[in-house]
């Protein structure tokens, strides 16, 4: 099994410039959508906050970037749980 993901980051705006990096979402597999969205780094974002992108842009987010699922895994490595 995959992990599902999204990448989003917070509208502008909603926080300053340098704080707009590229976050990533796990999603749940519930099909109803959360209030509250948490990113890997532990950002979280409620509705109207995000901006979802289709395809990696702008400067990403490294806290979540480093505990994201690699490609084909669906857990976060060992000792980042």
């Amino acid at each position: 099994m995959t992990a599902r993901l999204i990448i989003a980051r917070p509208l502008p705006g909603t926080v300053g410039e340098t704080r707009r990096v590229v976050h990533v979402f796990p999603l749940s597999p519930e099909e109803t959508a959360p209030e509250r969205l948490t990113a890997y780094c532990g950002e979280t974002f409620g509705p109207g906050e995000l901006e979802l992108l289709d395809r990696p842009v702008g400067m990403p987010c490294v806290t979540c970037l480093r505990r994201s699922p690699g490609p084909g895994t669906a857990e976060l490595p060992a000792g980042e749980r």
